[in-house]
């Protein structure tokens, strides 16, 4: 797909999915959440900027850590997530968040910021080199990055979810989707940005859903394929359903679901610049050694 029309599906999927993501993803996500922002030094004064930011699940605690003399710049594709956020900033007395309506890789930003942050939306892009390049640029020296994804096919319960769709209605989702969660592969996609002290960390979870309702409201209406779901007819909605609770029977509990998921988490740091006082130092030690 062409990233032009890549950037709008993904645009109208989110802004089609904004009102029921947080009712259905908030509490399976939160373990990803919680890894991305304890890896990330977020302290008061520090400038952040978190892409793919959503309806604002890491931006905010992230914008409450830096403090008043902080700030954090949100970006997304979807205006209607970006709402989201300004209200529940608005809620939460935030005043120190800028936002963005731009894909991840239009970031163009140079030495801006302390942290750069993405929770679950590299997936999405249809360049993630150019979007991980572009978190690169925007840091200052010694900045960190800490980025999140879905982890390997095998280990997500929910993953029949695509082709069911895509046997209906072409969901038009990155068809890599993934591609990020193979062993090394987003510790490597940092590494080729340029960043250094790469650590990669796996995590496995169970996605708790209290009835089929929920499984089935996560999967097809607060999701990546809520546009491509738009599309279905009765019938094909009801096929859907039967099909994807079956894909799930295993995991059923209680009335409900503990659908296994992991997710990759990986921090890493661009390189620092000899500070003034370090290169007027090492010009003394090679004078002293002539």
């Amino acid at each position: 797909m062409q990233p032009k029309l890549q950037r709008w599906v993904q645009r109208q999927g989110w802004d089609r999915a904004s009102d029921s993501y947080e009712r259905y993803w908030r509490r399976q996500l939160q373990p990803a959440i919680e890894a991305v922002l304890e890896r990330a030094d977020l302290r008061p004064g520090r400038d952040v900027v978190d892409v793919a930011c959503g309806t604002g699940m890491v931006t905010l605690p992230a914008a409450a850590a830096v403090g008043s003399s902080g700030r954090v710049l949100a970006s997304d594709l979807s205006s209607k997530m970006l709402d989201k956020l300004h209200t529940r900033a608005d809620q939460c007395g935030l005043t120190n968040i800028e936002v963005a309506a731009i894909g991840a890789e239009q970031l163009d930003a140079v030495d801006e910021f302390d942290i750069a942050l993405c929770s679950l939306g590299l997936m999405y892009v249809p360049s993630p080199a150019e979007a991980v390049a572009a978190m690169h640029r925007a840091l200052r020296p010694d900045g960190q990055i800490v980025v999140s994804t879905w982890g390997e096919r095998r280990n997500c319960g929910w993953a029949e979810l695509f082709p069911i769709v895509d046997a209906r209605v072409s969901s038009d989702v990155c068809p890599m989707f993934f591609a990020l969660g193979a062993p090394g592969a987003l510790a490597r996609l940092l590494t080729s940005a340029g960043f250094v002290d790469v650590d990669e960390q796996r995590l496995r979870v169970d996605l708790r859903y209290d009835s089929a309702d929920d499984a089935l409201g996560a999967a097809f209406i607060g999701g990546p394929v809520a546009l491509a779901y738009s599309r279905f007819d009765d019938e094909a909605r009801a096929g859907a359903h039967r099909e994807y609770l079956a894909s799930i029977a295993d995991f059923a509990a209680g009335g409900g679901y503990r659908v296994p998921g992991e997710f990759v988490v990986c921090s890493a740091r661009r390189a620092g610049e000899p500070t003034r006082f370090q290169t007027t130092t090492n010009a003394a030690m090679r004078i002293e050694r002539k």
